[in-house]
């Protein structure tokens, strides 16, 4: 009869165990436009994004192996690949709590009971009663809590929700990671032709310096064009330094994303290349595909599955728990009856626990976690808006600074003839000198503008394709191959 009771109750739980409280999750739902609000008027196109590994976009053979280095050392990848591996090994602990515990145990004791215990202590003994013996024991203690409320299911679901946003999490700093890359690798080589324009500036003034004065030597000019020229020069040799340190400060960001040394790139990065060439057609496709091609809004959603999930772990507090116990082993005063049928010992059973009063700790956790979801919630909506700010401000200035570049390019141009002209006048006594003076000024500022405008059109297409999620899914392939 007991044992019949025992198994009615085991049956019971079972019905049970497909009750999960708490509420179940179902992904938020963002509105998205279907056009970008932003005119593609810069070589974009509305097609399938094509940005898996858009540094290649760019021919630039030095940058492929940037980017290659960084993702096999940056500490930054490394920090989270191992917070992958953490959450991972948390999921474990929380399926362990779905299956029984079994433990083996053994002791020794050397002990002296009380003579005058009660009970004991009142009833007549003989004096050859031990009262100090050893004791012996060995045995198995197994117990599995039933989940009959589902609190340790939703554990597990917040659990695997956690491993899904540390893998997100894992993607979005590599999407970090590869815009870094290209922005300083950018940075750097756009100090280097900032430079070479400078020197190239420095050596024609300093023509013209030696060229006025001469003529002042022979009377032709006068000492006040020789001033106003070695002024030009002194100004734009006081530009060196500073391109000098733009560049230094962007090799040593390179080695640091690289896991090195700050200078470990410098003496590499020093032979001077052009900037990166922008392609000629840029597929940006359609703002919902970045729901599903970003790894910062996905990693968001999880966080707010699992942020879900503990309230249900919070609300299953508010039921009882029911666990089956037992133990069996041996126990015995002497080594030489230990293993005997007299030294068996044995127990099992259900157990129920119910927390009766607890002067609203449940209730206030799970407000908690319900405040918890509120925030997960609004940070998910905020990043999916954010991240299409970010699309829309890239679009923009990738088209608006190709136009300025083109203008610039004419002023370059135009800036050159006019110095020419400029000095074929001076030259034939018909302009003075502060003419050449403020062409060959006009000249260089148009030239470093126009050097700056490229290395911004080619910055503002790395932040596109950073704001569009690019560069996970190929190096990501490449790991799931290469294991």
């Amino acid at each position: 009869m007991r044992t019949a009771r025992q198994l009615l109750f085991v049956a019971l739980c079972g019905l049970l165990a497909g009750c999960t409280v708490g509420p179940d999750y179902h992904p938020a739902a963002v509105p998205t436009t279907v056009p970008w609000s932003s005119p593609l008027a810069g070589g974009e196109s509305a097609g399938p994004a094509s940005v898996a590994a858009w540094w290649k976009n760019f021919n630039d053979r030095e940058l492929d192996l940037l980017m290659e280095r960084a993702v096999n050392s940056n500490l930054d990848l490394k920090i989270a690949t191992a917070r992958v591996r953490e959450a991972r090994a948390q999921y474990g602990l929380a399926t362990a709590a779905l299956k029984p515990s079994l433990e083996a145990s053994g002791s020794y004791q050397r002990q002296l009971q009380s003579k005058h215990q009660p009970v004991l202590g009142s009833i007549p003994l003989p004096g050859n009663v031990p009262f100090e013996n050893d004791v012996y024991q060995a045995g198995f203690d197994a117990s599995w809590e039933i989940d009959v409320f589902g609190g340790t299911r939703r554990a597990v679901e917040a659990a695997k929700a956690d491993v899904a946003a540390a893998e997100y999490g894992r993607r979005a700093a590599l999407v970090s990671l590869l815009g870094e890359v290209g922005r300083n690798y950018v940075e750097g080589r756009g100090f280097q032709q900032r430079l070479a324009i400078a020197r190239r500036n420095i050596e024609a003034q300093q023509s013209i310096v030696q060229l006025t004065r001469s003529l002042y030597k022979g009377g032709l000019t006068s000492e006040l064009d020789v001033q106003q020229a070695s002024a030009l020069l002194a100004s734009t040799e006081a530009q060196v330094p500073a391109l000098e340190t733009g560049f230094k400060e962007a090799a040593h960001r390179l080695g640091v994303l690289l896991g090195q040394p700050p200078g470990a790139l410098v003496e590499e990065l020093s032979r001077e290349a052009p900037l990166p060439g922008a392609p000629p057609v840029v597929p940006v496709g359609l703002p919902s595909d970045l729901l599903r091609r970003r790894p910062d809004i996905q990693q968001a959603e999880r966080d707010l599955a699992a942020a879900n999930a503990r309230i249900g772990m919070a609300v299953a507090g508010l039921y009882p728990k029911f666990s089956l116990t037992g133990d069996i082993g041996l126990l015995s005063v002497s080594t030489s009856d230990w293993f005997s049928s007299g030294s068996r010992f044995w127990s099992a059973g259900p157990t129920a626990q119910w927390k009766i009063f607890d002067a609203g700790r449940i209730r206030a956790n799970i407000k908690v976690q319900n405040a918890r979801e509120e925030q997960a919630l609004a940070r998910y909506e905020e990043t999916v808006l954010s991240s299409f700010e970010d699309v829309e401000n890239a679009l923009t200035a990738y088209a608006k600074e190709q136009t300025r570049e083109r203008s610039l390019a004419e002023a370059v141009q135009a800036n050159q003839q006019a110095l020419e002209i400029a000095s074929q006048l001076y030259r034939n006594g018909l302009v003075d000198f502060l003419r050449v003076l403020e062409s060959q000024r006009a000249l260089y500022d148009s030239q470093d503008s126009l050097v700056q405008s490229d290395r911004a059109v080619i910055l503002d297409l790395v932040k596109l394709y950073k704001a569009l999620g690019g560069g996970w899914e190929s190096l990501e392939a490449q790991a799931v191959k290469r294991g």
